[in-house]
């Protein structure tokens, strides 16, 4: 099987791999005071501080937590609790969260909830052509009432078609209105350099507002599922999730995985070693992935920011006309290629991608999305399987059309 979606989960590198298995012979919890305990924590300490030096950050500011999605549910449910907190008694409620269209489920869930139950008022800031929020959108945003806003939150980088946004821009405007901003770097992690403090240097940013918050998670670079990581900021205040004996900081209480956080680690430090070498090869490929397809589907529209700098070095998306992503991706799995659709199916129905519905594509355009990603380990030969499964599926793929919308079970 030729695996080309490593946007979605990526094979653990060997070095994470070697970390995890000598983590699980450590005995102790990191908690205990004893010897065993401290050698669990030591191990663990480490394995932070290592962790947050690839992200430029400090390791007593780096939150292990279950997964990236716990990570960017800690930050905004966190952030907008205890901004909640602490207004001031002359001033009104801050319910606004500002959030750029077309982002990832974990933060679209969240903030949902938020409206839902906590009375939080969502205001979505569009997106252009490509995908990259409308700044100006943001702007006025916070120029309307800047003090009743409790956070901003944005993707670093789109995960499903690889914009990448303009996140120095957006923190220096937040860090000026005096707001708080999480920053989701989950899909950008390994694929591009992240300098967090670089970041709040470079915008000015006071105690508390700007940057504060950055999500990330270990098995999009090649370590375990089920750890991911919260930078947060000394200044930033917030409400745990979790409750129970006060680990990190109080920030995520509960006994936390040595094993998991050495993995972690050993695969940051090897992404963080080769990231340029590996941006540049992987961007080569990407490249490769686009002519070609273009070549074997002339009609084929390429989603997310044709500028390569612009765009994630591993991230390819298509919208293929006249046929269902999801056609496409069961005819190049049957030909032995792993790939990714830009849409959300429930119940069997075909869903079209709402990334593509935010940068105003057509439904027939969002139903019709691919995407190709690219690993570490990825190879010319994978790129050039993809290329020679692609026209044979498109070709049957259209035959099959666009899936009516209803089903029996509408009726």
């Amino acid at each position: 099987m030729v695996y080309l979606d490593h946007a979605a989960t990526t094979p653990m590198r060997p070095e994470a791999f070697e970390a995890l298995t000598a983590a699980l012979a450590v005995v102790g919890n990191p908690s205990s005071i004893h010897s065993a305990g401290q050698q669990a924590k030591r191990l663990l300490e480490e394995s932070r501080e290592q962790v947050a030096a690839t992200l430029g950050a400090d390791g007593i500011e780096l939150v292990f937590t279950g997964n990236g999605t716990e990570a960017v549910n800690l930050a905004i449910k966190g952030l907008f609790w205890s901004r909640q907190a602490t207004v001031p008694a002359a001033s009104g409620p801050r319910p606004r969260i500002l959030v750029p269209a077309g982002e990832h489920h974990a933060t679209i869930d969240t903030v949902e909830w938020l409206a839902a139950h906590e009375d939080a008022v969502i205001e979505e800031l569009p997106l252009d052509e490509v995908g990259r929020l409308r700044v100006d959108a943001l702007r006025g945003a916070l120029d309307r009432d800047a003090a009743s806003v409790a956070l901003v939150t944005m993707l670093w980088a789109n995960n499903e078609v690889g914009t990448i946004q303009p996140v120095e821009e957006v923190a220096r405007i937040t860090a000026r209105a005096g707001v708080p901003l999480h920053v989701d770097a989950i899909a950008a992690y390994g694929q591009l350099p992240i300098d967090f403090h670089g970041l709040r240097r470079a915008t000015d940013a006071p105690g508390g507002a700007g940057l504060v918050a950055l999500s990330v998670s270990a098995h999009k670079i090649g370590g375990p599922a089920g750890i991911g990581a919260l930078v947060l900021d000394r200044s930033a205040a917030v409400e745990p999730l979790i409750h129970g004996g006060g680990q990190q900081r109080k920030v995520r209480s509960g006994t936390q995985d040595v094993a998991a956080a050495a993995s972690f680690a050993a695969a940051a430090v090897a992404v963080h070693e080769r990231l340029h070498d590996d941006a540049e090869r992987m961007s080569a490929l990407r490249d490769r992935l686009i002519a070609g397809s273009l070549a074997a589907v002339p009609d084929a529209r390429l989603s997310g920011d044709p500028d390569p700098a612009g765009r994630l070095p591993a991230n390819v998306h298509f919208s293929f006309p006249g046929c269902e992503g999801d056609s496409l991706l069961f005819l190049l799995d049957a030909a032995g290629v792993a790939v990714s659709t830009g849409s959300a199916c429930q119940a069997g129905v075909p869903e079209p991608s709402h990334v593509l519905m935010a940068m105003g594509r057509t439904e027939s355009d969002a139903r019709g999305a691919l995407r190709i990603t690219l690993g570490h380990a990825s190879t010319e030969a994978d790129a050039d399987a993809f290329l020679a499964a692609l026209p044979g599926a498109y070709v049957q793929a259209a035959k099959a059309g666009l899936a009516a919308r209803a089903t029996s079970f509408d009726r």
